[in-house]
């Protein structure tokens, strides 16, 4: 089988700078301060047209704020976001709205992102009539060509959500997403609702799409099997910051910051030896509130490695080579 080879308008490069996301803050009932969450607190990195780029982490890490606070849809503290040279994050009204159809996204899970009372090919078309992409005999070829490329029947256009499985959703949700040609496409999760042999499915139906259409992918998840699996660079966060970045093989054959190391050794190996076994580092405790930051490095609290020097001073995402970018005075 042959796919028609359709590039993207343009091959987009990502740039996000300093972006930070708080909520919060101001005055509250009796003047009192509110206090400020920092979600998203000083992050910064590329990703070159076509390529896929990784963010990881646990939970209240930052890294769906980033995308969402990527794709505008959380208001944006600091920093910038610019996409194939614009600056999407200083639009507002009409511009941003007309900018949308550039990047697009995947939400995690393919049942409640869908209308249920509509119809498949409603739910594809959809963008295209907000838009007011095509005439409506060209935005209906549009819905039956990207029906063909996820891989869905043309019969399943009459089609209730829940008349799908999670991944017949997943493939729904993948080709509303390309259905105005976006260049980049923001991934929050996009698997981590499916079975494991569903999985591959989407993720190997995601590689092909991208080489069809030249796209780049923003993967969000906390899965490092299928990072490793998709992308070629991956950034792991901690408490709103980038704690290192590196490609996918220098991360996960030598990765240098502890918290990495720690998020590798939780993964379950049926390869892993006694000795791999006791020289694990074992996290513990939790991280520190996101309210309340620390005065040094953010993970020191829970760092078995930790000096003084990382309660006091905070330290900076330096390149140690080959661009290994590490946060970590001990690296």
């Amino acid at each position: 089988m042959t796919h028609s080879v359709q590039a993207a308008p343009e091959n987009p490069s990502l740039v996000v700078r300093d972006l930070k996301v708080h909520f919060g803050g101001g005055k509250a009932v009796f003047s009192r301060d509110r206090p400020v969450v920092h979600a998203v607190d000083g992050v910064s990195f590329s990703v070159p047209g076509g390529r896929t780029f990784g963010i990881v982490g646990e939970s209240g890490s930052g890294k769906t704020t980033t995308a969402l606070a990527i794709m505008r849809l959380v208001p944006i503290t600091a920093g910038s976001v610019t996409l194939n040279g614009e600056e999407i994050s200083a639009y507002e009204g009409r511009e941003l709205r007309q900018s949308r159809r550039n990047y697009q996204i995947v939400f995690q899970d393919p049942y409640s992102s869908l209308d249920p009372r509509k119809r498949a090919a409603q739910i594809v078309r959809e963008p295209l009539d907000l838009m007011n992409i095509g005439n409506p005999r060209e935005r209906d070829e549009r819905v039956s060509e990207l029906f063909t490329q996820v891989g869905l029947r043309p019969e399943q256009k009459a089609l209730f959500p829940h008349q799908f499985s999670g991944g017949q959703r997943q493939r729904l949700g993948l080709a509303r997403a390309l259905s105005t040609r976006p260049g980049l496409i923001v991934c929050d999760e996009p698997v981590s609702a499916l079975d494991v042999a569903i999985q591959a499915q989407i993720l190997n139906l995601m590689a092909r799409l991208q080489a069809d259409l030249g796209l780049t992918y923003l993967f969000i998840s906390h899965d490092l099997g299928v990072v490793q699996h998709i992308c070629d660079e991956v950034a792991v966060m901690y408490l709103g910051q980038i704690v290192e970045q590196a490609d996918r093989v220098a991360l996960f054959s030598e990765p240098k910051h502890p918290y990495t190391k720690a998020l590798l050794a939780a993964v379950p190996s049926v390869h892993a030896t006694e000795r791999d076994r006791r020289n694990r580092v074992r996290l513990a405790g939790d991280p520190p509130s996101p309210i309340n930051l620390p005065k040094g490095c953010r993970f020191a609290s829970r760092c078995p490695m930790a000096e003084e020097r990382c309660r006091q001073s905070s330290p900076p995402l330096e390149d140690r080579g080959g661009g290994h970018k590490v946060a970590c005075f001990l690296a």
